[in-house]
């Protein structure tokens, strides 16, 4: 039997597609072992949204060639997607592999085993408007409590400072019937939650004329016996379809928390990150959102120091984020990615500048995140247990995204219960079990 090492790096997106491959190798007979393992296969999926990205991805390739110099390397994912050439010229690497044909990793990591060649076996496949959904299944060979399942690919939006587009190629879409069929397996896997997730998740559907939206995929997914939870990833706000705040009103299993990235709080950066909407529509959505589900938790991501950003700017960019009352916000310094329009713009900001404001957001972050938890004091809230803290206590995520902490034996990972917050624990809410569903 032999054993293959999997390395992920990058988005929720990249964690479904190698938890999807660990399933495809596990059913071929392969021994999946820890990275930190000796193996006859090392698997990277590389991540290139961001320098520290790309710079990591190359650092684990290497890592995985030190630790085995006679292993079969294969990297996968966005570095070889966009940059084929700089990845095959790294010396070990064997076989890569785009964001497409994931579906036969056995095949060519075993063509490349049998043949033994000398030139790196490259599948990287151009995306190309013809390019389909591939639907692989989500994997369930581990003991996590909560799957991700990738519904969408690809992106058409091109905001000037991201690669994605380029690494995911344009829309594509799990079928609806696909969508039932796997969440099936999850729960029957004994999954409680189930996560939603895509590119351009609100886009679900779209490159079909918009006959089906992400509501319909949401509806397929709920429409499945025995599912306790439903979340959703990262939409763009102003892709949230009325209907489907009203679901999330009308069906408690469909999570009340959005993560709606507003990535600036200033309409000149808006504009020049080539983002649908500006602080206006942005702050009116949010608005309509609470008018319909006013206990809903709302997260968001935020880039500082993108080229031209003053300081002024930036001031504009705090204020407004703090108006919005986000739960949690997630910071990142611009990252210049070649090949974008944003990597050639004037006014580039400097690192010192953007780590300073990062901070400053960071400050702001951990006030609006503790206003949250102060406000969730008091409440009733349902807690998938997750796993232990120590001997005497587990922690679990709540419906709206908030860390709870309570005193419970760790045979109840993996179960949902009826949790009364009592108080705050430096990042938990603490809490008192009321009863298991």
């Amino acid at each position: 039997m032999k054993r293959i090492a999997f390395y992920t790096l990058g988005c929720k997106v990249n964690q479904a597609d190698t938890a999807s491959m660990e399933a495809i190798f596990r059913r071929a007979g392969y021994q999946v072992v820890s990275f930190t393992e000796q193996a006859d296969i090392y698997l990277i999926n590389t991540c290139v949204v961001t320098n520290m990205g790309q710079r990591k991805s190359r650092q684990i390739i290497n890592r995985a060639v030190r630790s085995n110099p006679l292993a079969l390397i294969v990297v996968t994912g966005c570095y070889p997607q966009t940059a084929p050439e700089e990845v095959k010229a790294i010396a070990g690497v064997d076989v890569i592999i785009g964001n497409q044909e994931r579906g036969r990793i056995v095949e060519l990591t075993e063509k490349a085993l049998a043949e033994k060649q000398h030139e790196v076996l490259d599948n990287v496949h151009k995306m190309t408007v013809d390019t389909q959904f591939e639907e692989l299944a989500a994997g369930t060979e581990t003991d996590r409590t909560r799957a991700f399942l990738k519904i969408q690919e690809g992106c058409n939006q091109f905001c000037t400072y991201c690669i994605i587009p380029y690494a995911r190629g344009p829309l594509r879409s799990r079928s609806l019937e696909s969508i039932r069929e796997e969440v099936g397996k999850l729960v029957d896997a004994g999954y409680k939650e189930v996560v939603l997730i895509g590119i351009h998740l609100g886009c679900y559907g779209k490159e079909h004329g918009g006959s089906h939206t992400l509501y319909d995929a949401v509806k397929a997914a709920l429409s499945v016996k025995g599912l306790k939870r439903l979340r959703l990833g990262s939409l763009e706000s102003v892709e949230v379809e009325p209907r489907l705040l009203e679901l999330m009103q009308e069906d408690h299993r469909l999570c009340r928390h959005l993560h709606l990235p507003l990535q600036s709080g200033c309409d000149k950066i808006l504009q020049a990150m080539h983002r649908p909407y500006d602080t206006v529509r942005f702050k009116e959505l949010l608005t309509e959102i609470r008018s319909i589900l006013p206990d809903i938790t709302i997260t968001t991501d935020i880039i500082v120091g993108f080229p031209g950003e003053t300081e002024e700017d930036f001031k504009q960019t705090l204020a407004f984020a703090e108006s919005c009352g986000f739960a949690k916000m997630h910071v990142f310094p611009y990252s210049k990615r070649k090949g974008t329009p944003a990597e050639k713009m004037p006014l580039q900001v400097d690192d010192a500048v953007k780590q300073q404001r990062a901070a400053a957001l960071g400050e702001l972050d951990s006030r609006m995140q503790r206003q949250a938890m102060k406000a969730a004091v008091g409440s009733t809230v349902e807690v998938l247990f997750e796993q232990p803290v120590d001997a005497a206590h587990i922690e679990g995520l709540a419906g709206d995204y908030l860390r709870v902490l309570v005193a419970a034996d760790a045979k109840l990972c993996g179960e949902i219960g009826r949790v009364k917050i009592t108080g705050i624990k430096e990042d938990f809410l603490l809490g008192e079990i009321v009863n298991v569903l």
